[in-house]
């Protein structure tokens, strides 16, 4: 039976909906302007999937110029008025005034000392905690009504609330297991809300490989390599799957990948395996004398190409080519790889699609909804990692926050 709960004070309440580092960003926010908020999760416990990204080290931002980072985003107009309200000088900041310090590693990206995500949230929850934020877990958002009445199911069974002002922050349609299902993107549009289809972003590809490659290199490491597709050109590393490829590397390309895929069933990336000596080199190098050694082992004495990369080379281009020492120079600098479908969206990093910003206000109110804000891994934008997933988040949730505190001013006039 549900159960009807409503404001009933002057003060303002502040529904916000989903208890990642969007939503919490927030709450923070508007708690701090003396506004009652409520965060709902679907999780027995918050923060899940920022727990997850820092198991191997908590990437918050990058420290790269302003205008080359914000380059990095899908959508560089719709997201800069967020973000130049919230820096990555301003997220370093933030963690230091939770007590959290960071650094600058070796390749630009940012990171806590400690490198963990625990510290950072639980200092966070705390200063939420005392800060007039009540946290609701065990709360799954089931419907959107009007007036900004809300549906839950929830261990007690059904709830619904009624709140001043709605801030959904829901994530995407990644890591499932960790509360962002995607489950709105119906009800939204339902409501008249322009939503663009979810799709998998930083994420792995697969790729046709031979039972005998598969079972060889299936979880091997390939690194050192230049990864060329279309404009793309980035050096870096990836891994072998035995569906196909993902890692860093993968992920940067993996939007135009993608793209590539669903316009022509499939997408052909070209790797440079020896990115420090060109063709001419290769050539000179190859061209000693063999004697009696075969060419994989040729390969491996004049230049160092074996394993993974040798595996590669035999697995994409011809015998004849293999044993061509002009053709193997040629392959070793562009070996083509075929990528034949993206991984599934459950498996992806992030999420790309979600609320058009042609739904939204500057505030990131819904224009069909008014009082009701969307923020975080729910709205069109995709992103690279290296600090640009969260530091969006986070200056996404900021800027739906005092949204809703605009939102709630004139309606107070």
């Amino acid at each position: 039976m549900g159960v009807s709960l409503y404001n009933g004070s002057m003060q303002n309440t502040v529904a916000i909906i989903g208890g990642g580092p969007a939503g919490l960003m927030a709450a923070e926010v508007v708690s701090q302007q003396g506004m009652r908020v409520d965060v709902y999760d679907s999780m027995p416990s918050l923060g899940r999937k920022f727990l997850m990204a820092g198991k191997s080290g908590l990437n918050i931002t990058h420290s790269e110029p302003f205008e080359q980072f914000i380059a990095r985003y899908s959508d560089p107009a719709a997201i800069q008025p967020w973000l130049r309200r919230f820096t990555p000088d301003d997220v370093r900041a933030w963690a230091r005034g939770l007590g959290v310090e960071t650094f600058v590693g070796t390749s630009g990206r940012i990171f806590p000392v400690g490198m963990k995500a625990s510290p950072l949230l639980r200092a966070w929850l705390m200063r939420l905690n005392a800060s007039n934020v009540t946290f609701h877990l065990r709360h799954k958002l089931t419907g959107f009504l009007p007036d900004k009445f809300l549906h839950f199911l929830t261990p007690d069974g059904e709830l619904t609330i009624k709140a001043d002002a709605v801030i959904l922050a829901l994530g995407g349609g990644s890591w499932r297991r960790l509360g962002s299902d995607g489950g709105w993107v119906d009800w939204l549009r339902q409501a008249g809300v322009r939503v663009e289809a979810l799709k998998p972003s930083n994420c792995g590809f697969d790729v046709s490989w031979s039972p005998v490659f598969k079972q060889k290199f299936g979880g091997h490491p390939v690194k050192s390599v230049i990864l060329s597709f279309g404009r793309f050109r980035q050096q870096g590393e990836f891994i072998i799957t035995p569906e196909g490829v993902e890692g860093s590397l993968i992920y940067a390309a993996s939007a135009a990948l993608r793209e590539e895929i669903s316009a022509s069933g499939q997408a052909v990336l070209h790797l440079d395996l020896a990115p420090d000596r060109s063709e001419t080199q290769l050539k000179e190098k190859l061209s000693k004398p063999r004697g009696s050694r075969s060419m994989a082992s040729h390969l491996e004495r004049t230049i160092g190409i074996k394993g993974v990369k040798a595996g590669l080379l035999r697995e994409f281009i011809s015998k004849d080519d293999f044993e061509s020492l002009e053709r193997l120079a040629f392959f070793i600098k562009k070996l083509p790889v075929t990528l034949i479908a993206a991984r599934p969206l459950d498996e992806a990093i992030s999420s790309a699609g979600g609320v058009s910003f042609d739904s939204l206000d500057e505030h990131l109110m819904l224009r069909n909804l008014p009082g009701v804000f969307c923020a975080g891994e729910m709205l069109d934008w995709e992103a690279p990692t290296g600090g640009y997933l969260l530091t969006a988040c986070f200056a996404s949730g900021r800027r739906a926050g005092y949204g809703a505190l605009h939102w709630l001013e004139t309606q107070a006039l």
